[in-house]
């Protein structure tokens, strides 16, 4: 959220705060709402979690998981669905509160010569096969998302925007007669790619998505994305005039890759860190009800020195190797520790607005449970600073973004003086 004035900031702080009370009563119908830690979740790849995983993804606070729920390898005989490998993943994940989003995706060798959906019979089956799934999970809660980036490389043989705005059309009738309650999200994109979601709300898509869903990532910090979401928001009023759509941030992360080549910003581990906070406290600042982080553990371990690693391996919150018979079962990275001191010290709270700290640069998010106050603040800028912070009077217990114990600071008539850093750290009283 760079700003160029701290009046400007102020005013955006109205915006976020003003638009997130404009939608709470679709949150309700969403079962999302802006508290810590119900806005957090991360992407998976995997249906049956190891021993142990589940409990380690709860113990990070994540409430959601969002995995790939592939129409390729549920149908391998025409008209005939298996969906027990996400039976699977949902019993695992019961017990500890975490409920799923599952990507409707990818083709299906069985149709349109596998490539995706194309052809008006190869748009209906996909339908048939959505309705199918959603009518089975029917009443567990999940968020149903139309496909997975279908503007990049992963629609086959090549992004065609009004080929997914039709599928997505035809995957909407359907699951609004086959199950009307649950809720359907799209379209994924990667980034926050106006022109080809404006195809999707051209041919109807808001009268059938609940939430619009988008991956935005970037080679800035995480703050950096006011301006696109109020560009879609403004797309999605003239398309949806007087309706409150949220937006969700359905995908998005950093690598944890320093020196590698690759479409997004990579960075040292302690830097991914403070990004993971970072990212989910600047989201819930916009008025995102729902944030996704990519990804749960790195996808393959570190390569030999002298080897060219891949950054595509380097999202994870934790690391590759898995431990069976230990707690924790993976060795936490920075961005996990982050991740459960942010929906530790800020359990059950709602954000409430953000505050002038004087400078554009400098962010100060208060959020409220009960009587209770709680306050997030830290920097973009790389040299810690000293702020004037305009808390309310009090005797605040302060802790760093990882958990550590600041001891107590007293907010007097003027607020609190405060030394700002580019990792968050946590005021309650």
């Amino acid at each position: 959220m760079r700003t160029s004035s701290s009046g400007s900031g102020r005013a955006m702080a109205r915006v976020a705060a003003g638009f997130f009370f404009a939608l709470l009563p679709l949150l309700a119908q969403l079962p999302v709402k802006l508290v810590i830690p119900d806005s957090i979740g991360v992407n998976i790849h995997f249906t049956n979690p190891a021993a142990g995983e589940a409990k380690m993804l709860a113990d990070a606070g994540f409430k959601w998981i969002r995995m790939d729920f592939a129409w390729g390898s549920t149908e391998r005989e025409k008209g005939v669905y298996d969906f027990s490998r996400y039976d699977q993943l949902n019993t695992a994940l019961r017990p500890y509160g975490i409920r799923g989003i599952f990507i409707l995706d990818y083709s299906n060798r069985l149709y349109d010569e596998g490539v995706s959906p194309y052809t008006e019979a190869g748009r209906q089956a996909f339908a048939q096969w959505s309705a199918a799934a959603v009518r089975h999970f029917k009443g567990q809660g999940i968020l149903w998302e139309m496909y997975n980036e279908p503007n990049i490389g992963f629609w086959k043989p090549k992004p065609n925007a009004h080929d997914y705005a039709l599928l997505a059309l035809a995957v909407g009738k359907a699951l609004r007669e086959a199950a009307p309650d649950e809720i359907y999200i799209g379209p994924a994109t990667s980034r926050v790619d106006l022109p080809f979601i404006e195809e999707s709300f051209r041919v109807g898509m808001l009268e059938y998505w609940s939430a619009v869903s988008v991956h935005p990532y970037r080679l800035t910090p995480p703050e950096n994305t006011t301006e696109d979401y109020a560009a879609l928001r403004a797309l999605i009023a003239k398309y949806a005039p007087g309706k409150s759509i949220p937006i969700i941030s359905g995908e998005w992360g950093y690598s944890a890759l320093p020196g590698q080549h690759a479409p997004w910003k990579v960075l040292d581990e302690d830097s991914q860190g403070k990004y993971v906070a970072r990212e989910f406290l600047g989201n819930i600042a916009n008025g995102v009800p729902l944030s996704i982080w990519y990804d749960w553990h790195d996808d393959g371990a570190p390569v030999a020195a002298g080897q060219r690693d891949d950054s595509e391996h380097h999202f994870g919150v934790v690391k590759f190797a898995y431990y069976a018979g230990r707690d924790p079962v993976y060795d936490p990275k920075p961005g996990f520790t982050a991740t459960k001191t942010l929906t530790t010290v800020l359990n059950g709270f709602t954000f409430e607005k953000r505050l002038d700290a004087g400078k554009p640069d400098d962010y100060v998010l208060v959020f409220r449970k009960g009587k209770q106050i709680g306050v997030a603040a830290w920097t973009l800028s790389a040299d810690p600073h000293h702020a004037q912070v305009p808390v309310e009077r009090g005797r605040y217990k302060a802790v760093s973004y990882l958990g550590k114990d600041l001891g107590s600071l007293t907010a007097g008539g003027k607020g609190l003086d405060l030394d700002l850093s580019d990792g968050p750290q946590y005021l309650v009283k």
